[in-house]
């Protein structure tokens, strides 16, 4: 699958301190043990910075760089400068990150593809299945009355995974 020109995406969304991250990290030892290129995408609501003042990357920033690469042996990075405009759609970032068979994607609750919503037990917080047509998929421990799509336990990952790949892979049939 690596190298098809659009790769499965699944979101992973919920509320604060939910598990998003626990998910995310839980799916891409799943699939990268099935064999499977995987690539993560992390929405953040607040201003943050990955360079450190000072450093000769931050300072190509500082000078006017609109884009500033580091590479070492072990790793590489871009930085983009958005310098007022809007950041990109979810899809510009999945294309900038090269090859892949699955693209998981934490946040960006209003995008358009499939999702698995994260639920805290007990949450009071809205149920985003109620009113988002891509959410595919609840992991939660509990039971979620009237909710049309599987509610799958959250340490169920090869399920999850599995319901992942299988919706990922008719939305992106689709959308060719």
């Amino acid at each position: 699958m690596a190298g098809s020109d659009l790769p499965v995406i699944a979101g992973v969304v919920g509320f604060k301190n939910s598990g998003k991250t626990t998910l995310i990290e839980r799916l891409v030892a799943e699939f990268v043990r099935r064999g499977l290129v995987v690539r993560t995408i992390k929405h953040a609501h607040h201003a943050m910075d990955l360079d450190t003042e000072g450093k000769d990357s931050w300072r190509h920033r500082a000078g006017g760089a609109s884009s500033v690469a580091v590479v070492s042996e072990g790793r590489w990075a871009v930085l983009h400068e958005l310098r007022g405009a809007d950041p990109p759609e979810v899809e510009e970032v999945i294309r900038a990150l090269g090859p892949a068979d699955v693209v998981l994607v934490e946040g960006w609750k209003l995008a358009r593809h499939p999702k698995i919503e994260v639920r805290s037990p007990d949450s009071v917080a809205p149920r985003l299945w109620s009113t988002d047509g891509d959410v595919i998929a609840v992991a939660s421990a509990d039971v979620q009355v009237g909710c049309p799509v599987p509610v799958v336990d959250r340490d169920a990952v090869a399920r999850l995974a599995d319901l992942v790949l299988a919706s990922g892979a008719a939305w992106r049939g689709a959308r060719r």
